[in-house]
């Protein structure tokens, strides 16, 4: 007997992550975090524990991380204080000592966590190897403002051919926050800099930026799309943190030039590597240049989508049942709404251009969206369709969605006021009941 307390919600959620299996495998993802995440040991041996799980589905991986708190450490240890401008640290001789100390530090941690493979553990016969080099080719800030920054910099380049070889090899690349100049000097550079420049390099599909403030709306709920202007508006408020901020301002250049997704995660969420890559919703803020959800017309490409949306519904009788190459003959018929390539709802509008009318039908909207508002978006989208073709009414049969028509601002009535054509298919044995909307 399953030991799991809710097995068939466990099936459940297991089948629906399919379509993110198959599309993340042989991707590249970068992910960048500060050394916050590392100093808190529990929360970071289970972060590597989920970076292990995207490894094993042939996701190509390379890990950016930060160090300020190390660095922080290593400077009260020996008496010293740091000093900031503008949120980077002055990097003067004595602090990059510190600064080379945490780096070689954290490397060596890093490597040691994922280097585990003990039975019984979610590491088990993993056998991650891992590369690390000098991947950077930076130069200094220099000064800004009356400000020297000293031997803190910023990327000159990335060797994106190198790294690109360790992923071919199937190895984890580790890029810390140190860059090297031409004439061997060490600069401080900043995590999320180098994570952008990394990302943008290597083309990435997907850019994940582990932060302590996520956008919130009016309600205080996490915004879990940003385009790149909603994101550039955002910052032009004024009312993020320093750090957020930063890693937006980067997460903007990114999406703008060759990143395909950027998703600011929370560091302190556990599990959120997963929730936010393997579910719909997400628990992160996901930027992108332009929108990923779009209301169009279906196309045959569609049929798949639809008929897993639909076929549920036929199996309970919700739906009159339509098979593929039915629907592949209406497909024409059909709008749906597309979010990042995956068919979330669909509906069909069915012109009787006689009688200036139109059958709204085939009306299905993913579970896991059900309160997203997609059927009443659908139904404006289909009315606006219907006007164009100078349709008068739009009628709908249903056995099981009455309220929802009516809260639409349809009216029940009778066979009666069906086109002739139409009437004379009408199942008497199914009894849908009618409902009609004027336009």
């Amino acid at each position: 007997m399953s030991t799991l307390p809710n097995p068939e919600a466990f099936v459940r959620w297991f089948r629906q992550v399919a379509p993110y299996v198959h599309a993340f495998g042989g991707r590249t993802f970068v992910i960048g975090f500060g050394g916050e995440l590392i100093a808190e040991r529990g929360r970071f041996v289970r972060f590597l524990h989920d970076l292990n799980l995207l490894a094993a589905l042939d996701i190509r991986l390379v890990l950016v991380h930060g160090a300020r708190p190390q660095i922080e450490a290593e400077l009260r240890a020996k008496g010293l204080r740091s000093r900031y401008s503008k949120g980077l640290r002055i990097t003067d001789a004595a602090s990059l000592v510190a600064v080379k100390h945490a780096a070689g530090s954290l490397r060596v941690e890093v490597e040691a966590l994922l280097s585990q493979g003990l039975p019984n553990s979610p590491m088990a016969g993993a056998q991650i190897r891992v590369a690390s080099g000098n991947f950077i080719a930076a130069k200094p800030i220099g000064v800004v403002e009356g400000v020297d920054y000293q031997f803190t910099g910023t990327v000159r380049k990335v060797d994106a051919t190198a790294i690109a070889r360790r992923l071919e090899a199937g190895e984890v690349v580790l890029v810390p926050h140190i860059g090297y100049s031409p004439t061997g000097e060490v600069f401080n550079l900043a995590w999320e800099d180098v994570a952008e420049n990394v990302a943008r390099a290597l083309k990435a599909d997907k850019l994940l930026l582990y932060v302590d403030q996520l956008p919130t709306g009016r309600r205080g709920q996490i915004v879990s799309e940003l385009t790149a202007r909603e994101a550039e508006a955002l910052l032009k408020k004024g009312e993020l943190t320093a750090p957020a901020r930063r890693a937006i301002e980067h997460a903007l250049r990114a999406v703008r030039t060759s990143v395909g997704r950027v998703h600011l995660v929370s560091r302190r969420a556990e599990g959120a590597t997963l929730l936010e890559l393997f579910t719909h919703s997400g628990v992160g803020t996901m930027i992108t240049a332009d929108p990923v959800e779009r209301i169009r017309l279906a196309k045959i490409d569609d049929v798949g989508g639809i008929l897993a949306l639909i076929e549920p519904l036929e199996a309970d009788g919700t739906l009159v049942k339509r098979n593929r190459e039915r629907l592949e003959q209406e497909i024409a018929n059909f709008e749906v709404i597309e979010h990042d390539g995956r068919i979330l709802a669909c509906a069909a509008l069915y012109p009787y251009t006689e009688e200036k009318s139109a059958e709204l039908a085939c009306l299905a909207v993913a579970p896991e969206t059900r309160d997203a508002g997609y059927g009443e978006r659908l139904l404006l989208a289909c009315e606006a369709r219907a006007k164009e073709m100078k349709i008068r009414r739009i009628f709908a049969l249903t056995t099981r969605a009455q309220h929802w028509f009516l809260a639409q601002g349809f009216k029940e009535t009778g066979v009666a006021v069906l086109p002739e054509q139409r009437k004379a298919l009408y199942n008497w044995k199914r009894g849908s009941k009618i409902f009609l909307k004027r336009l």
